[in-house]
């Protein structure tokens, strides 16, 4: 047993119906070291901190907590039997979630002890406690402050501060920075040193990469529910990083053309979509961007590198804060949806289930949508043609469907996500962009769905596509745009377009 370990995981199981979760995961963690847990979506990062901290019962393996045990007699490991967030807590695991869990209401001295034992029997001493805590962490606070008053970065201190207070031996940090700008992003590294210094270990779920290289001691990798290595950070460069999370050796991988039939587009002509300095309160740094007639381009990178926020900017879906769009060469304004749509811009979003199906509307309610937000609901379809109008989308799509008015909740994910595309075909429009289509269903309708990106972009159709799977990317586009933290790192075209050029930019660029 190696010296230093606060926390030992060994053999993991988690089994959901048809889904091994987890299968046999390691995981280590130390005292005084920031360890960064890594991997793509589904790879079991939140299910493993579930377990640990008791929102998931575990169905194999243990988990062990170093147990102090004083008057300079050797630490022993004990097992932690955690069924319960609270049997975490009383195991000396706190966590701290992107979405803070705190009274905004209430003042800072508040938050940090409302839930325990005798809280608010004496406010002095309270008010007292919480201003030795916050100075001592170098939290720019007072204990009396309202802490909606706070900024996002205090908040999360202050959240970090009330589970150091309770003793906390294993600190969880779940996306803490997504919210924060780089200032807050510094102020937030330099209380998890200081933690580290004081024998916190702390394990720090991001997708930035950046911030890893920055902070973290060592990593673990995760894919598809399985341990895929844990290294020290020195010894693991960016792009082997990469390559470990994506399932694909950078060493063993031939140049990836893919056999796309997307012809060179001529750039000589105006774009159909223009944009300078586009940003949004998403937290995306001003991009630009533009897309030609007859092409089909994409944004690629890691899980939360801003892919989706730069399309949801164009299509504004978020709240758009600054920079100019032009179609065609003239300038509009797309602050709201109905603004692109107007524009002949389709969009069909990451998440068909919260931004995509109306889960008990019938097929032809769904796939009239858009086309009847566009018309006005004041100035309904007739059923006639409503119906006329499903029927040759369900054809064209091959949607299996038992009718037009079954609810649309009750067919599969690669049908739902035929109806959804089908939405957006029905309007038309010069400009479609597809947010991970792919995702979730089975190979065959993946095939049919990249085939017809390729056959709108041949129709002269302009196409944007978002999907994780690099190769899925290859296959499909002409131009990729390389998105790292929120931020646009690189395009690559012609013969920059393979899987090893993709992954390296993504890295920073760092080969070694």
């Amino acid at each position: 047993m190696e010296n230093g370990e606060v926390l030992q995981m060994r053999g993991i199981c988690k089994y959901f119906p048809g889904v091994n979760a987890l299968q046999n995961v390691d995981f280590t963690l130390r005292s005084g070291e920031i360890h960064a847990l890594m991997g793509e979506n589904g790879a079991g990062k939140s299910t493993l901190i579930k377990v640990l901290t008791g929102v998931y019962v575990k169905d194999g393996g243990k988990i062990s907590i170093r147990k102090e045990s004083g008057n300079g007699a050797v630490d022993v490991f004990e097992e932690a039997h955690i069924r319960s967030p609270q049997d975490a807590q009383n195991s000396g695991i706190s966590t701290v979630y992107q979405e803070i869990a705190l009274c905004p209401n209430l003042s800072v001295a508040e938050n940090m002890f409302i839930g325990r034992s005798g809280a608010f029997t004496n406010w002095v001493d309270m008010n007292k406690k919480t201003g030795e805590l916050l100075r001592s962490l170098d939290i720019p606070a007072t204990p009396r402050q309202q802490l909606g008053s706070c900024s996002i970065a205090v908040q999360q201190m202050v959240a970090i501060a009330r589970a150091v207070d309770m003793k906390c031996r294993v600190l969880i940090l779940d996306e803490p920075t997504s919210s924060l700008d780089e200032q807050e992003v510094e102020k937030l590294f330099k209380l998890m040193r200081d933690l580290k210094a004081k024998g916190v270990g702390i394990i720090f779920v991001t997708h930035f990469l950046d911030q890893v290289y920055e902070v973290c001691d060592r990593i673990t990798v995760l894919r598809d529910g399985c341990l895929v290595g844990e290294y020290v950070i020195e010894d693991l460069p960016r792009v082997k990083l990469v390559s470990k999370m994506l399932g694909k050796d950078l060493d063993d991988v031939a140049d990836i053309k893919g056999n796309s039939d997307v012809k060179p587009v001529d750039t000589s002509k105006t774009p159909v979509l223009e944009a300078h300095g586009l940003v949004s309160n998403a937290g995306i740094k001003p991009f630009d961007f533009n897309i030609y007639s007859g092409e089909v381009n994409g944004f690629t990178g890691l899980l939360g590198s801003g892919r989706s926020e730069c399309v949801r900017a164009i299509f504004g879906a978020d709240k758009v804060l600054g920079g100019t769009v032009k179609i065609n060469g003239k300038p509009v304004r797309i602050r709201k949806p109905i603004d692109a749509m107007k524009n002949g811009i389709g969009y069909l979003p990451e998440d068909r289930k919260l931004d995509g199906i109306v889960a008990d509307l019938s097929v032809r309610d769904n796939i009239i949508l858009a086309l009847q937000v566009m018309k006005g609901f004041f100035r309904p379809f007739s059923k006639a043609k409503a119906e006329q109008m499903a029927q040759e989308y369900i054809k064209l799509l091959d949607v299996k469907t038992a009718s037009s008015d079954t609810p649309i909740g009750q067919l599969s994910g690669g049908n739902q996500q035929k109806v959804i595309l089908a939405r957006w075909l029905l309007t038309n429009p010069d400009f479609l962009i597809l947010d991970e289509p792919t995702r979730g269903i089975d190979i065959g309708t993946k095939i049919e769905i990249q085939k017809l990106a390729l056959k709108l972009a041949a129709e002269g159709k302009s196409v944007t596509f978002i999907s994780s799977e690099i190769d899925e990317m290859l296959r499909t586009c002409s131009r990729l745009i390389v998105m790292r933290d929120r931020k646009v790192v690189g395009e690559l075209k012609g013969d920059d377009l393979t899987r090893n050029k993709v992954m390296a930019t993504i890295a920073g660029g760092e080969e070694k």
